[in-house]
């Protein structure tokens, strides 16, 4: 029998003014969530910036350390966790993310969803997520109901506090060993 998979769930402070103010209301060390299939961070997914220079045009987004949003913020802090799971979770994961990256025009970043986390009030739209809303969503979706609440209403800090999480790193992002960053020459 085949041993189980990892995931890797990445938490990031980029000290944008975007995360300073999310961080003031907060208090939470980390204020953005992704999703990697690999150690390497190669195949990463969230919802956040489109364009590394825009912090407004926001929606789903295939993160890359090496030339995205990360390269931009070259002193982000970061916590990287691992989740066991099966083959069949994965396999799940990866028909739900296909529909996200067939249809990545379609999809909008959900500000209004993160002023309701903090009135603890979901809202949802369709086709909308923030961050953590989305790396939630994809867990719930492929059978790993790690919450007893809605996606929309977990945070960032909520996957840092979860106990099935295990922690494997944590400081500047690019001081993590297995990732290879690209150099512009």
């Amino acid at each position: 029998m085949k041993p189980n998979s990892y995931i890797y769930i990445l938490l990031t402070d980029t000290g944008t003014l975007f995360t300073k103010s999310i961080k003031k209301y907060t208090k939470a060390p980390y204020n953005h969530a992704s999703i990697a299939f690999d150690a390497e961070l190669n195949e990463m997914y969230s919802f956040g910036r489109k364009n590394p220079n825009n912090p407004i045009h926001g929606g789903f987004v295939k993160e890359n350390v090496s030339t995205g949003t990360y390269s931009k913020y070259p002193n982000t802090t970061c916590v990287i966790y691992k989740l066991e799971v099966t083959d069949r979770h994965v396999e799940k994961m990866r028909r739900i993310l296909g529909v996200f990256i067939k249809n990545k025009r379609k999809f909008l970043y959900n500000l209004a969803g993160v002023l309701g986390v903090s009135l603890n009030e979901p809202i949802e739209f369709s086709n909308s997520y923030f961050c953590s809303q989305f790396v939630a969503d994809i867990l719930n979706r492929s059978g790993l109901k790690l919450w007893d609440k809605l996606p929309a209403l977990i945070t960032p800090d909520d996957f840092r506090q979860h106990p099935e999480l295990e922690l494997i790193y944590e400081g500047k992002l690019f001081d993590y060993g297995p990732i290879k960053v690209e150099k512009e020459s």
